[in-house]
């Protein structure tokens, strides 16, 4: 059954949260599998649409998608505005390296700093 809700919590880490349905009754499960959009966009207050499924351990959502964005102030609102150009991070990202690992080489420095940013776009903390 398709239904919209808002995400209660969602822990990108760990990969889950919960929405409380528009409808009322029981909090659903949601789990990062299940998200159609990137991870990042989900927090708290988040107005998302679902299909409702019952788990193992009771409502599970699956097919979330987000409606609409977490309202201002709260945790995904304030992660989007945060973001930064990848060539701006890079070079912060440089300077940090080097003052804090004088002895780094230039290719241990590529080499960190290349995962550093993958890590930062899977994140969405880069624009």
């Amino acid at each position: 059954m398709l239904m919209t809700g808002r995400v209660l919590r969602f822990d990108e880490v760990r990969g889950y949260g919960f929405i409380a349905p528009d409808e009322g009754g029981e909090d659903v499960f949601m789990h990062a599998n299940d998200l159609l959009d990137d991870k990042y966009l989900y927090g708290e207050g988040c107005q998302v649409e679902f299909l409702l499924e019952m788990g193992e351990k009771g409502p599970k959502g699956s097919e979330i998608r987000l409606l609409a964005p977490a309202p201002r102030g709260s945790t995904a609102g304030a992660q989007a505005s945060s973001r930064i150009a990848a060539g701006e991070f890079r070079t912060e990202l440089t300077e940090a390296l080097i003052e804090a690992v004088p002895t780094l080489t230039a290719a241990q420095l590529r080499q960190v700093r290349g995962c550093v940013v993958e890590l930062t776009r899977a994140r969405g903390w880069l624009t």
